[in-house]
């Protein structure tokens, strides 16, 4: 397969890394994430002015009409960076079920303030009951004369806290744990009934616990089937977690640089530690796991876009176990080389170390993921 980047794809590639390599590094890193938000309004706006934030959406609403792949040159390059903005959860998740739930007319209304950097969203999907389980929704929806009213609680709603506007699921009919009878609502942060508890996360990123008391949205606000929300729900995750793995990669990839470059240079005994064959290897263990896990980012990228489902969900699974297998490898593997300084909150590595580890928790860690990867294999009972 030709795995070559177009030329449109290699100026995003080229444009990007040079914005984040001209204005974030580790230091700056750093001073953005003690702002108020837990990132840099100042770098939001530029990725606006540089046409990130319209990446994934059609020219029609405004995008510029990329796909998966534009997706995910955009995401390795923040993880290299290590960039703390809240590209994930408005552009990918948010975005995701704009662009495949919401009608032409909300689509007209939402997005231009989204891609100009002006609106930020965060989808409140996950609730402490759910573990991974997308299905499993207890915040519920009834209706209200020509609108609705939401009541329940979302946990670790990825950037909740400094987001404009809400796009929450909720339960209109059934059981806690049915498959029918979800469905999606856009929300005002600051609607009457809204709280949230913002908190940083072990990465350096923000979340929040939302609560919703008694919250009354108007009929426009629904996006989508009100009872059929889950596949565009499924749908969307499986596209986040593509997004992730290239981030992964992103930050694999500078890990083995530093760890790399730190054997070249750190002298013990009167040579460069590089010189031990037993620290080569350990080198060469982690160059593996990046090209398996970079391979594998491919493959959930080349599926993202994939109509059918269950193809989509096995290729999805499989390249998440692998990414969360190498990312142990290459985290562990470059704080040992490193010695006592990869563990220190002055230095990168432990930072991209934390990144990995929880880019393996959300939505579902290897261990779950090498489960479902059984499950649809027949390996094991469904």
């Amino acid at each position: 397969m030709d795995f070559d980047l177009s030329e449109e794809q290699r100026l995003l590639k080229d444009s990007v890394e040079r914005l984040l390599a001209d204005r974030y590094d580790f230091e700056s890193r750093k001073r953005h994430g003690r702002e108020p938000e837990g990132f840099s309004k100042a770098m939001w706006a530029a990725y606006a002015e540089q046409g990130l934030l319209a990446v994934p959406f059609s020219e029609e609403d405004g995008g510029i009409g990329g796909g998966p792949v534009e997706t995910m040159i955009v995401m390795e390059a923040f993880g290299g960076a290590l960039a703390l903005e809240p590209y994930l959860a408005t552009i990918v998740l948010a975005g995701g079920v704009l662009r495949h739930a919401a009608s032409p007319e909300q689509r007209a209304a939402w997005l231009p303030g989204l891609i100009a950097g002006e609106t930020r969203y965060a989808l409140a999907h996950t609730e402490r009951q759910a573990r991974y389980d997308l299905h499993d929704v207890g915040v519920t929806a009834r209706r209200d004369g020509d609108g609705w009213v939401l009541e329940g609680e979302k946990s670790l709603v990825l950037h909740g806290d400094s987001a404009d506007r809400l796009i929450v699921s909720a339960r209109t009919s059934g059981s806690r744990r049915d498959r029918d009878g979800i469905g999606l609502f856009l929300v005002e942060a600051n609607a009457e009934g809204v709280s949230r508890r913002g908190y940083p996360t072990q990465d350096g990123m923000r979340a929040a616990e939302v609560s919703l008391s008694s919250v009354r949205v108007a009929a426009d606000a629904v996006i989508g089937d009100p009872a059929g929300a889950l596949p565009v729900i499924e749908r969307v995750a499986d596209e986040a977690i593509a997004a992730l793995c290239a981030e992964a990669v992103g930050a694999m990839d500078r890990m083995h640089k530093l760890t790399v470059e730190y054997l070249k240079t750190r002298k013990q005994f009167g040579v460069t530690i590089g010189s031990f064959q037993v620290l080569q290897h350990r080198a060469a263990d982690m160059f593996i796991a990046l090209e398996q896990a970079r391979s594998m980012a491919f493959l959930a990228t080349m599926m993202a876009g994939e109509d059918d489902a269950e193809e989509r969900a096995r290729a999805i699974a499989g390249a998440k176990v692998q990414i969360g297998r190498s990312g142990r490898i290459v985290g562990q593997g470059a704080v040992q080389l490193h010695g006592g300084v990869g563990v220190t909150m002055e230095y990168s590595v432990g930072h991209y170390f934390k990144r990995v580890t929880m880019i393996d928790q959300l939505f579902g860690d290897a261990e779950h993921h090498l489960g479902r990867v059984a499950r649809m294999g027949g390996l094991i009972a469904a």
